[in-house]
């Protein structure tokens, strides 16, 4: 389990209220009861109302009406109403905080309830895939844009169909909920169409229709389609998604770019020709990544998109998990930050990777 350790500007934020009222009590002190420093004691209540709990908050204001008696007395200001007006605003600030943390911890406590179903949602959409199947061996890598996103709209599917393997890895236009329910309306077409339509066109064909009847506007999916047969080739049909990278058995990388671009899914109204399949080779001990635009369109600090094509060399381990680990941390890397956009990245070896001898089923 990740525990989450705070920031420094969680930590200055939380040593705010206690830094206030020492502030206003120093100047209070040394200006003198002339200046009419006393009420802003109350900016500690205030302050802790806007970062911690009710119960903090309360204290703060206990300890802020503490000191403002105590400066009242130091400066003589009960023999006149300033002193009680001092005291009434601490506590009328004090009140307004606890109602306003009690209020933040209420909307807090309903986004994490909502993101967590959604997440929940997500993970249930979006099942592991086999880690083997068939002669290949899959690992599947899925990072979120920010933490306050973790949903979006990447999908990925692998199924072991009479036809042979077929692999889905696609893109949702937009992200949040909208994203998860149309990538859910992808999945479970593909799902089915995998084990029933003949061949990849076919199947794209039921996905467009699928898509068409969910989406409005100009709402779309880019999507790449694969199919692995026993013949040592792998079959593409690429509806605008990013071309998978095929690194050799000798290291060297290809991404076989399709005979014609074509619109993505949803978009197949405006009259456009579908796309067309095309076919490479793929042997044992060569590796293929399908992937989203998040991770090519990935800059650095100084605007360089990230290298793909030149990282191939972090696929080298024998374990397919921990190589794409490697390949997802340099890519966060990279990014000098968080993502701009969600990254998925589904590594398939024919297995044989590595030594020439077939990796053992986990």
């Amino acid at each position: 389990m990740t525990v989450e350790r705070p920031t420094p500007g969680s930590a200055l934020l939380s040593w705010a209220p206690a830094a206030v009222m020492a502030v206003v009590a120093g100047a209070d002190i040394v200006a003198g009861p002339g200046v009419g420093f006393l009420p802003l004691v109350s900016l500690g209540p205030a302050f802790s109302g806007l970062v911690g709990g009710w119960w903090r908050t309360a204290l703060t204001g206990a300890v802020a009406l503490v000191l403002c008696v105590a400066l009242g007395v130091y400066d003589g200001l009960f023999e006149e109403r300033r002193g009680f007006t001092a005291m009434a605003s601490v506590a009328g600030v004090t009140g307004v905080g606890v109602a306003a943390a009690v209020t933040r911890r209420r909307r807090e406590a309903e986004l994490a309830s909502v993101r967590s179903i959604a997440e929940v949602a997500q993970r249930v959409l979006l099942r592991p895939v086999p880690r083997t199947a068939g002669p290949l061996q899959a690992a599947v890598s899925y990072t979120s844009a920010v933490a306050e996103a973790r949903i979006g709209g990447d999908l990925y599917e692998m199924v072991a169909s009479p036809h042979g393997i077929r692999v889905i890895v696609g893109d949702v236009q937009g992200k949040g909920l909208a994203a998860v329910e149309t990538a859910a309306v992808v999945l479970g077409a593909f799902r089915a169409a995998a084990h029933d339509e003949p061949d990849l066109v076919s199947l794209g064909e039921r996905l467009e229709r699928s898509v068409a009847r969910e989406l409005e506007g100009e709402k779309f999916v880019t999507a790449v389609l694969a199919e692995f047969g026993p013949d040592h080739g792998v079959e593409f049909l690429n509806f605008g998604h990013p071309t998978p990278m095929l690194v050799r058995r000798d290291g060297g990388v290809d991404f076989p770019q399709p005979l014609a671009f074509a619109l993505p899914l949803g978009l197949g109204a405006h009259g456009a020709d579908g796309p067309k399949p095309y076919r490479v080779d793929f042997a044992p001990g060569e590796q293929l990544l399908l992937y989203t635009d998040g991770v090519t369109e990935t800059r650095d600090a100084g605007g360089a998109f990230y290298p793909l094509g030149d990282r191939a060399d972090l696929l080298k381990d024998p374990d397919a998990e921990r190589a794409l680990e490697a390949l997802r941390e340099d890519l966060v890397r990279h990014s000098a930050g968080p993502l701009h956009d969600d990254a998925a990245m589904l590594l398939l070896r024919y297995r044989g990777h590595g030594e020439g001898k077939s990796v053992p089923a986990v």
